[in-house]
């Protein structure tokens, strides 16, 4: 049984649904039933931080699409499987992918993280193995968007061209080399699933990992002096922030309900609940992505030592940027350096949330105290070939004509769900027909009510030309797949659709709101 909260909309369910039916749904059980909340108070920093592995290079297979010369091959089964978040409690239902090449053994959340070259086309097939008679929430269809990609129609996890229960879908993810354009650095993305009003409950479930990309500019290797030799494997690491709920059997709790947006009250990092990280004394690279449905972070370091930030979700900044925190919404990634070169042995680092949230509407403002998130431990010396370079990229050219389309987009509240210029997700219905290769402005405007909406526009990467008519923040200077409309915010993004013509969607990144229709189509020709 599977409902979305459209279905349940239809049903006119929601305006008595607490007459009709328990409040929250459980992962292993039935999909109403009374749990447990909150979750059970559990040790900070027992576990140690999860690496999820990179995916073994597959043989070639046969498939029906049209493979690029050169191209890598991937097996990646979606799966259902039992996650220790905690050692202090039991194993838990989840939903994740896994290497079909691979040794076994691994955590299936987050999935495998790709790391793949500019200029080495990748074909990945995804095996859906999740079971056909599910009971609970989310739904046993997969779509596989690889968020922050410059991929084809049918390679983008259009969210209806889902697949089910023992079938497979083969993706093309062309890795193209931009030579001339300093736009194009992009080297950090991630892929998850994107279901059609679904995709919330099974994100919530597990189903996400990360996606790197190296280049000549970036090569993956600090001691090649004809790169930016920044701190390379294993120094270089990702980090998956996610917030979950949790029974007292260990089981995820989670609320069909919520259409505003869901909060878990126990904090993930790459799939385990506060954990620590032995760190040696030199620079790390750490790849951060706010993976969570609704929430947002500011993230700080207990000992009060900045942050160094490289990038953002579009690629590298044009200047390293030192920055006391990082703030995150939904989707949101940042590409930053720690140095701990100047901490004592068995110094501890801890990172810790100091934004205080308490409804799917948004941030509400600074906490009082901050939230143990991860914690970091000095633990002996290494080499460090690292370097922080002075420029990371030359500066954007500017446009040679100025652009001639300006489109506006306002994303509110209505007709019992949430809208994109007043209408709500309908898969036939074209709000946009931007023409390949012409430069546009897209006006992104949050339609009131004090709600925030991250806003993510497929295909394409963004540079953010004003917010709320002034200058873009310098942490925003470079390009983006992500703009965070905060209330009443209307920002200017410059969009260049690029080489495939087919539809795509725009939609907010909290999903819970795209579930509830927050989402549009756009046809690029």
């Amino acid at each position: 049984m599977s409902l979305s909260r459209r279905d349940v909309l239809r049903a006119g369910l929601l305006a008595s649904g607490s007459l009709l039916l328990p409040r929250w749904a459980r992962a292993d059980e039935s999909l109403f039933s009374t749990a447990a909340f909150p979750s059970p108070f559990l040790r900070p920093f027992v576990a140690e931080l999860p690496i999820p592995p990179i995916p073994r290079q597959a043989a070639p297979f046969a498939t029906m699409r049209q493979v690029p010369a050169g191209a890598v091959y991937h097996e990646i089964r979606g799966r259902a499987g039992l996650h220790r978040y905690h050692p202090d409690l039991p194993l838990t239902s989840v939903w994740g992918y896994e290497d079909v090449n691979g040794a076994g053994g691994s955590p299936i959340t987050p999935g495998p993280t790709f790391v793949s070259r500019e200029g080495t086309p990748m074909v990945v097939r995804f095996r859906n193995e999740l079971p056909p008679n599910h009971i609970g929430f989310g739904a046993p269809n997969m779509a596989i968007h690889r968020h922050g990609g410059e991929q084809s129609s049918e390679d983008d996890g259009y969210p209806t061209d889902l697949f089910r229960p023992g079938e497979s879908r083969d993706y093309v993810w062309n890795e193209f080399q931009h030579f001339d354009e300093p736009r194009e650095t992009q080297s950090l993305l991630w892929y998850h699933d994107h279901v059609v009003d679904f995709t919330s409950q099974n994100v919530y479930r597990g189903m996400a990992g990360f996606f790197l990309r190296y280049s000549d500019r970036d090569p993956g290797d600090e001691n090649d002096p004809r790169g930016l030799r920044l701190p390379s494997a294993p120094y270089d690491i990702g980090l998956a922030f996610q917030d979950r709920r949790f029974a007292p059997d260990g089981s995820l709790v989670y609320d069909v309900f919520d259409h505003n947006g869901f909060l878990g009250d126990t904090f993930l990092v790459n799939g385990a609940i506060n954990p620590f990280m032995r760190v040696k004394r030199r620079k790390y690279r750490f790849r951060m992505l706010c993976g969570s449905n609704a929430r947002y972070y500011q993230m700080f370091l207990s000992t009060g030592q900045p942050f160094t930030v490289i990038g953002t979700e579009g690629g590298l900044l044009e200047r390293p940027l030192q920055s006391p925190s990082i703030s995150m919404a939904p989707g949101e990634r940042y590409d930053v350096i720690l140095d701990f070169s100047s901490y004592p042995q068995g110094a501890e680092i801890v990172m810790e949330n100091r934004l205080e949230q308490k409804s799917g509407r948004g941030p509400d403002g600074p906490a009082a105290f901050g939230t143990p998130i991860m914690k970091f431990i000095v633990d002996g010396n290494a080499p460090d070939n690292s370097v922080i370079p002075f420029q990371l990229r030359p500066p954007f050219r500017p446009d040679p004509f100025p652009p001639t389309t300006r489109r506006i987009f306002e994303f509110g509240r209505s007709k019992g769900g949430w809208v994109v210029n007043g209408q709500l997700w309908d898969e036939n219905r074209v709000l946009a027909t931007p023409r390949l290769d012409d430069v546009e402005i897209w006006t992104l405007r949050n339609g009131g009510g004090g709600w925030h909406h991250p806003v993510h526009i497929h295909l394409t990467l963004s540079q953010i030309l004003s917010r709320n008519g002034r200058p873009p923040a310098p942490i925003d200077a470079g390009m983006r797949d992500m703009v965070n409309l905060g209330p009443g915010d209307e920002v200017d993004v410059r969009v260049q659709f690029q080489k495939f013509r087919g539809r795509y969607v725009f939609h907010c990144h909290n999903v819970e709101h795209e579930d509830m229709a927050m989402m549009a189509r756009f046809d690029t020709i």
